[in-house]
C-alpha cells in the first residue's frame, strides 16, 4: 500500500548513475545531449514513483531540486523517452553512499564534478581568512560565529590578549555537527584553553554509520597539540590545535554548503567593519604598506621613510622578524600575522599561531572533485617597496589602537 511504500531514491541515484556509467563508474567522456536527457527523463520518472514514501527525506528532496537543474542546464524536456536502444549493461550497478559527499556530488551529474572547496582560517590576534580568501584582523571580543548553517555550526569566544590592547585571541571553540539522514545524530564539540578533547562532548569519538563522522587527535609539530575532525558526509575536515595559552581553527568545506545561509558568519561574510582593525585588512591585492589614513601616528619624508624616533621599535621588529623566518620562508600574509601576533603579546609560543594556521592550510586533505589550489597570497608585489619602520609604524598604531 501507499502507506507503507519505502522510500527508494537511493536506488533511483544508483540507476542513474549506472545509466551513463556503464562500466560502473564515471567514465572521462560525457555523454551526447540526447542520451543525457534520456538518463535525466529515467532518472525524473523514478523520483516520482518514489515520492509517496520520500516524504520529509532530504536526499530525495535533493534530488528532485537537482534534477530540475540539470533538466535546465541540458536544455532537456520533460517530454520523451525513458529509455535508449542500448543493451542493459551486465555490471552490477553502483551504489551511491548518501553518507559521503562526493559520492552524491559525482552520482549529481558531470557538471557536479566542478564543485569547489574553501579554507576558512582563526588564528593569531585573531586573524582570520574567510572561504573567499580574504584576511582580516579583527578585535571581535566575545562570542561569535564562524559558520551557521543547516548543516553546521561553529561558534568561538575571544579574549583580550594585552591589556590595553585591541587584540584579542581565542580561548574556546564549539562546533555543533548537526543531525543529518541516518549519517550521524547530532554531535557537539568544544574546546578551550584548558582542555583540548579526542572526544565529543558525549564521550564518543565517532558518530553514525560507516565512519561518517570521527576525531583523530595528534601532533601538529613542534609540540603543538591539535584535533582532527572529519565529516565525510559533509567533505569537511576541522583542524583545532592548541597554541600557548590560545587555540587556532581551520576548516575545509565545500563552497555549496559553505555559502547555503546569509546572515552573520565570519567564515564567509568576514568580520563587521566596526571590528575590523582597517589598517590591517589584508587580501589578494593589498599592500603591506600602511594607508594614509596613519599620518597622524608618524611623518613621511619625500621617499617615503619614517622619520627618525623608532629605532626602539624598529630593533624590536627585526627580533621578531627574525623568530619568524625561522619558521616561515616565505613573506607573505601568514608571515606578517606572526610577527604581529610576537610584538603584540610578547609571547614566543604565540608566534607559533601563524605557522600553525600555513600547516592547516597545507594538510587538510585534497578532494578527488576538481577544485584549484588554495592560495596563499602575498602582501606585497616586487615593485612596492616596504621598510621595516614602516612595518614597525604598522604594528605600534594597531598596538595603541
Amino acid at each position: 500500500s501507499v502507506c507503507c511504500q519505502k522510500c527508494r531514491i537511493q536506488r533511483c541515484n544508483a540507476e542513474y548513475v549506472a545509466s551513463f556509467s556503464p562500466s560502473g563508474g564515471l567514465q572521462e567522456e560525457v555523454l551526447p545531449d540526447v542520451d543525457y536527457c534520456i538518463a535525466l527523463r529515467a532518472y525524473s520518472l523514478c523520483t516520482r514513483r518514489t515520492a509517496h514514501g520520500c516524504r520529509g527525506d532530504l536526499v530525495y528532496h535533493s534530488a528532485v531540486f537537482r534534477i530540475k537543474e540539470l533538466f535546465a542546464q541540458h536544455n532537456c524536456s520533460s517530454d520523451g523517452p525513458t529509455s535508449s536502444a542500448k543493451a542493459p549493461s551486465t555490471s552490477k550497478p553502483p551504489v551511491v553512499d548518501v553518507c559521503s559527499y562526493e559520492s552524491r556530488v559525482l552520482a549529481s551529474g558531470p557538471a557536479a564534478q566542478q564543485k569547489k572547496y574553501g579554507h576558512c582560517g582563526l588564528f593569531g590576534d585573531p586573524h582570520l581568512r574567510t572561504f573567499r580568501d580574504e584576511f582580516q584582523t579583527c578585535r571581535v571580543e566575545g562570542a561569535w560565529p564562524l559558520i551557521h548553517n543547516r548543516y553546521l555550526s561553529v561558534q568561538v569566544t575571544n579574549v583580550p590578549v594585552v591589556e590595553g590592547s585591541s587584540a584579542t585571541a581565542t580561548n574556546k571553540i564549539t562546533v555543533i555537527f548537526k543531525s543529518y539522514h541516518d549519517c550521524t545524530e547530532q554531535k557537539v564539540y568544544q574546546a578551550t584553553t584548558e582542555d583540548l578533547p579526542s572526544a565529543f562532548q558525549d564521550g564518543t569519538r565517532s558518530g553514525g554509520k560507516a565512519e561518517s563522522l570521527w576525531i583523530v587527535e595528534g601532533s601538529g609539530g613542534l609540540g603543538i597539540r591539535q584535533v582532527k575532525i572529519h565529516a565525510r558526509y559533509l567533505g569537511t575536515s576541522i583542524i583545532v590545535r592548541q597554541v600557548g595559552r590560545y587555540l587556532t581553527f581551520a576548516i575545509r568545506m565545500p563552497e555549496d554548503l559553505a555559502e547555503e545561509n546569509g546572515g552573520l558568519q565570519l567564515c564567509l561574510h568576514g568580520c563587521p567593519r566596526s571590528e575590523v582593525i582597517k589598517a590591517h585588512v589584508l587580501n589578494r591585492q593589498q599592500s603591506l604598506r600602511p594607508p594614509r589614513l596613519m599620518g597622524g601616528w608618524y611623518g613621511e619624508n619625500d621617499g617615503g621613510e619614517l622619520q627618525p624616533g623608532l629605532s626602539a621599535h624598529v630593533d624590536m621588529l627585526e627580533r621578531a622578524t627574525t623568530k619568524c623566518r625561522e619558521m616561515l620562508q616565505v613573506e607573505d600574509v601568514y608571515f606578517q600575522s606572526c610577527v604581529f601576533d610576537l610584538l603584540t603579546t610578547g609571547d614566543q609560543e604565540f608566534s607559533m599561531a601563524a605557522y600553525g594556521a600555513l600547516e592547516d592550510l597545507k594538510a587538510l586533505p585534497p578532494s578527488t572533485l576538481k577544485q584549484s589550489s588554495p592560495r596563499t597570497p602575498h602582501i606585497y608585489s616586487r615593485g612596492t617597496i616596504v621598510t621595516p619602520s614602516v612595518f614597525a609604524a604598522l604594528v605600534l598604531m594597531l598596538l595603541l589602537n
